[in-house]
């Protein structure tokens, strides 16, 4: 019998009993072959469908076998499919033919910006999966993915089939390529991040260890699998340990928070992760009579990643859901990105939020130190530590000179689920993925492009993007603490909904613009006018800079990508353009 690869204490090459996630799923299949696997749960929160490790393996292999009879091993296939397990099925069916799978959103119909065309570019797919309710409902996906040739395949996981005997598969290794993960672009045009099956295992590995994960781990998730949390933190984990993962359609969450806590409940699950907007959604949809017999005291991993982590966020969540079971310890922050596979830093089962006071002052100037008064102080969120078998260094973005501790600089990771590079992107992928740190030996590192500090216990603190770190007068600014003191100025400011960043006059010197919603319900009440005089009050009083424009907007306009991640770079070219809707100043009547 096959045993759950082990990575060695001393961070040596993965020691795997299995050599691809293929044999992981054949594995499954024989010791859990009745056992559920995956649950998909109607927007009315009952469960809709379900497979078991057997009928995965069966109906991925049915599918690998036509992928294979076309002469798709070696080729890229799209996997576009609505919330369900027909995606299930189709990227396993992919991993065993073959077949580079490129999960990716379904373009919006009428959708202004679209990243689907610029990924169909990049990887050249030759066929197209999606199930048959999206392909018969979507005629104009060859249009939106500007690829009129493309064929198009439907998958449907509801649909008993077998393999025919006789195919053979190919079988993959450690370093063969199993998908490509588009990165978010909420920098820069999206590119294909090269996992291989050993990226996963290894991987799969650390979040096993990190969170104590075993066969009882109940997942509940409506992240979409399209996105590398939904995927691999949550589908793949499961497969790992062999344990139940339950999924909802992301707008099921999002009309209806409170459903994903009464699937926690109803499950009984351990482990349940979000972005952190989800845990402010459900403190602000919260209504005790939709909490009537849930009981949150199975969960003992909330894993808070994929958007920069507010401590104030987890302590809003912990005080409104622990009358309900839900335990302070619970909350774990965590720190990822794809060309890391997903998980790069986490803190553990059991060990709560933490959080350190530091002063805001000297955050500017790259260091984390003590306050000097109220008004210097703010707070930051650990996000964990270095995984099993995993390297962090905080280093000098321009001399690539590694950093004491408590300096802030650009995080670089070391370890077997850095993955092996970008699609056909040499360039780039020397640039990240092959970099040094100035004086030390040949290794290779990753560049990840955000901005943090490790203090002396080794935690973790993520403060920005490098690209995104506003530069005033000499001074670093980031951009989500600012946004944080534009939402916080006025009650009709929509949270989670503001973009700030610096545009440059004409003598060159820096100058900071805020985009900012209105909540809906207020865009008949308030003035521009007004709304305007208290963001630049605020911003005065809390960090001592003028705004140069103040754009409001819609709810809804503003540029985020598919993981919910606020597009700044894209925010600033669409304000230079022209292109933002902007309200029109004056009485509440222009806002009609």
């Amino acid at each position: 019998m096959n045993q759950i690869p082990t990575i060695q204490e001393n961070r040596a090459v993965l020691r795997a009993g299995y050599s691809s996630m293929v044999e992981l799923l054949r594995a499954r299949a024989a010791e859990q072959p009745n056992e559920r696997a995956y649950a998909f749960l109607s927007d009315r929160g009952g469960e809709e469908a379900s497979l078991t490790f057997s009928e995965l393996e069966r109906r991925a292999r049915a599918l690998a076998a036509e992928l294979v009879g076309r002469g798709l091993s070696g080729e890229r296939a799209l996997l576009m499919f609505p919330p369900g397990l027909d995606f299930l099925v189709a990227f396993f069916g992919c991993l065993i033919a073959g077949t580079i799978a490129v999960p990716m959103m379904p373009p919006r119909r009428l959708g202004a910006r679209n990243s689907s065309a610029s990924i169909v570019a990049d990887c050249a797919p030759r066929i197209a999966l999606t199930n048959p309710a999206l392909q018969a409902t979507r005629g104009d996906l060859a249009e939106r993915l500007q690829a009129p040739a493309l064929d198009f395949m439907a998958v449907d996981a509801t649909k008993a089939a077998e393999a025919p005997v006789g195919i053979i598969f190919p079988e993959p290794g450690l370093q063969d390529l199993a998908f490509l993960q588009y990165t978010s672009g909420s920098t820069s045009d999206p590119k294909g991040v090269m996992v291989s099956h050993g990226n996963l295992l290894a991987n799969s590995e650390m979040i096993r260890l990190v969170y104590g994960n075993t066969r009882s781990t109940t997942y509940v998730s409506w992240v979409p699998l399209y996105h590398d949390m939904g995927l691999i933190l949550n589908v793949l984990q499961t497969l790992y340990v062999g344990s139940l993962c339950v999924l909802m359609a992301p707008v099921s969450f999002m009309q209806r928070p409170l459903n994903w806590l009464r699937a926690i409940s109803d499950y009984r699950a351990e482990f349940a992760t979000a972005p952190n907007f989800a845990f402010d959604l459900c403190v602000d949809r919260f209504r005790p009579d939709q909490m009537a017999g849930i009981d949150l005291s199975h969960w003992k991993i909330a894993l808070n990643g994929a958007e920069p982590v507010r401590a104030e966020t987890m302590e809003r969540f912990t005080d409104t859901f622990t009358p309900y079971g839900f335990a302070p310890e619970a909350c774990s922050p965590a720190y990822g990105l794809a060309e890391a596979t997903l998980l790069a830093s986490g803190g553990g089962r059991g060990r709560g939020l933490v959080k350190r006071r530091i002063s805001r002052e000297a955050l500017q100037r790259l260091r984390a130190a003590a306050p000097t008064s109220e008004d210097d102080a703010q707070f930051v969120a650990g996000c964990g530590k270095a995984l099993v078998g995993e390297r962090l260094a905080i280093v000098d973005p321009e001399t690539c000179h590694r950093l004491q501790t408590g300096h802030a600089g650009e995080i670089w990771i070391s370890g077997p689920n850095v993955t092996q590079g970008y699609w056909q992107n040499a360039k780039a992928t020397t640039a990240t993925f092959w970099p040094r740190i100035e004086g030390e030996a040949e290794e290779r590192w990753l560049r990840t492009g955000d901005l943090g500090f490790l203090d002396d216990t080794g935690e973790l603190f993520i403060t920005g993007r490098i690209k995104d770190v506003i530069i005033i007068r000499g001074i670093n600014h980031y951009p989500q603490d600012l946004e944080d003191t534009v939402q916080a100025s006025h009650p009709a400011l929509r949270r989670h909904g503001g973009a700030a960043f610096s545009i440059l006059d004409d003598d060159g010197e820096g100058r900071l613009v805020v985009v900012q919603e209105i909540e809906r319900t207020q865009m008949r009440h308030v003035s521009i006018d007004d709304i305007e005089d208290t963001i630049r009050e605020a911003i005065a009083t809390e960090h001592e800079l003028a705004i140069q424009e103040v754009v409001l907007i819609r709810p809804g306009n503003l540029p985020k990508t598919t993981s919910g991640k606020i597009q700044r770079g894209l925010a600033r070219s669409l304000f230079l353009d022209g292109r933002l809707a902007e309200l029109q100043p004056g009485l509440p009547d222009a806002l009609a």
